[in-house]
């Protein structure tokens, strides 16, 4: 008999789901993009996550503790004049772990409706910095909170506040805002940087462009989003509409961000349906 050995060892031998090379080929891209979909979304049903509220924010903001120990622990002129920034940015962190508790307790996460679903539940980036905080303020509460973490190489692990088995990691940015986005009641964006900014202006974008439809979009921070986005100036040079800086509010607690959100109509409940009663969220019009 001949020898079917190398038959066996034969890379298309093997059984196509067992492939790690066939998978991870480029031809498998869109297959990698529905399993980035699934997963999650498997898991947020199992534990009846109907709605959330998202929060934004710069994963380098510490907790006061940590603060206090890069002022310690500072040696040099550069060290010290780092650790006093990052100090002063800190009431950030304790501001996102306010809301996160204040809408854990008030908006839903608590309280599952009979049939077992939980509305405005906190979800974040699962970083480090704000992401943090607004989880920890969650758990504080209680209640659950989603990381919805991404692979980079300076952010190695997820936040340990997030509930574990709510906690993903994502290789792709854009499955990965999609479920940022998809059962998002409310929107609130701390202060930040690149990935704050594109996170952000992309919902404003899908609000503007009427892919999706109104949901409460809050900016906190007054002074720290005033400096570094004129956005009075886009509408004086037309770049935006004047009614399109209506589209959010800025403020500068988390209480006041709660009262905003309710101001603006938060909800409990599913998300705010897509445009003209298309049945669809946000998420899938964007899709």
């Amino acid at each position: 008999m001949p020898d079917s050995t190398p038959n066996h060892e034969s890379s298309s031998y093997r059984l196509a789901f067992e492939d790690r090379d066939f998978l991870l080929g480029e031809p498998m891209r869109g297959v990698r993009f529905m399993l980035e979909y699934a997963k999650p979304e498997m898991h947020l049903k199992a534990w009846g996550i109907r709605s959330t509220i998202v929060v934004y924010g710069s994963a380098r903001v510490p907790s006061p503790e940590t603060a206090e120990r890069m002022l310690r622990e500072a040696r040099t002129p550069e060290e010290k004049a780092h650790a006093e920034r990052r100090a002063k940015q800190a009431p950030w962190y304790e501001e996102a772990r306010k809301f996160g508790r204040i809408v854990s307790e008030r908006g839903g996460a608590l309280a599952p409706t009979p049939d077992g679903q939980r509305d405005n539940v906190i979800a974040t980036g699962g970083g480090p910095g704000l992401m943090e905080a607004a989880n920890r303020g969650a758990q504080e509460a209680g209640a659950p909170s989603i990381g919805f973490n991404i692979s980079l190489p300076h952010e190695p692990h997820p936040n340990p506040f997030s509930t574990p088995d709510l906690t993903f990691r994502f290789h792709y940015f854009a499955i990965r805002k999609m479920h940022l986005a998809m059962r998002a009641n409310g929107l609130a964006i701390f202060p930040g940087g690149y990935g704050t900014f594109d996170e952000a202006f992309e919902i404003l974008n899908l609000r503007n462009t009427n892919k999706a439809s109104r949901l409460p979009i809050v900016f906190v921070g007054r002074d720290y989003w005033n400096e570094v986005v004129n956005f009075q100036a886009l509408a004086d040079h037309g770049m935006i509409s004047p009614g399109d800086l209506d589209l959010f509010d800025i403020v500068d607690t988390a209480e006041e961000a709660w009262d905003c959100m309710n101001r603006l109509g938060l909800k409990r409940g599913a998300p705010p349906l897509g445009p003209a009663g298309t049945g669809q969220s946000s998420a899938d019009e964007e899709a």
